[in-house]
């Protein structure tokens, strides 16, 4: 008799804690589908540090404008604006060979974003989803107060609105890639799989026992 009610105690528990592990997956689901992660890039070369931000939050899409601002700033914090620096921002296709000519050579003009004042800024619109490189390079306008200093920044491109249509009278069905919700759905897919991992774990024990 006492086996049996401790058997039927332990299923009741096992329930229990499957049901709290079905409740966080969804939870975690929830969370990543309802609020993407978002990061800037962030950069040392030299003396000088770069943050760069595109938008919207760092997630362009191809045919769209989109502005890209690069937060420029020596050691000790304090920023560089742009009429300080004799910077070049130059955008390459991925992968690309070196030597070989930048898909597109934006020009800088000085922006405000968050606390930073007449940082380089400048409008790109990506011709097609993909992979990207943004080199920035720069040197002193004036006096050397700051070593000449070149970025190279990664960025993903995901399809426009533009672009799905094209691709739709093309019948081109190429993956769109999308920083944000790849890294959302990789959380949503470990979470998943360790609940699962876990419910089938309680299962074995609960049968053997």
């Amino acid at each position: 008799m006492f086996p049996q009610a401790n058997r039927s105690k332990r299923y009741y528990q096992v329930k229990e804690i499957i049901y709290c592990l079905l409740f966080l997956s969804g939870l975690v689901l929830s969370i990543t589908t309802t609020h993407p992660v978002f990061a800037h890039q962030v950069q040392i070369s030299a003396d000088v540090g770069a943050t760069v931000h595109i938008e919207p939050n760092d997630n362009p899409r191809a045919g769209e404008p989109t502005q890209a601002w690069f937060a420029l700033t020596r050691k000790g914090g304090k920023a560089i604006p742009l009429t300080q620096c004799d910077c070049q921002l130059l955008v390459y296709a991925q992968p690309h060979i070196p030597g070989e000519p930048a898909l597109l050579e934006p020009s800088l003009k000085p922006v405000s974003a968050e606390r930073y004042q007449g940082i380089p800024g400048a409008e790109i619109t990506f011709p097609k989803p993909g992979l990207y490189q943004l080199q920035l390079s720069g040197k002193p306008a004036t006096e050397a107060s700051f070593k000449p200093f070149e970025f190279k920044f990664e960025v993903t491109v995901a399809a426009g609105t533009a672009t799905n249509i094209q691709n739709v009278q093309d019948g081109n069905n190429t993956p769109t890639q999308d920083i944000a919700t790849g890294l959302g759905l990789t959380v949503t897919v470990l979470a998943i799989f360790l609940t699962l991992g876990i419910v089938f774990f309680l299962l074995q024990v609960l049968r053997k026992s």
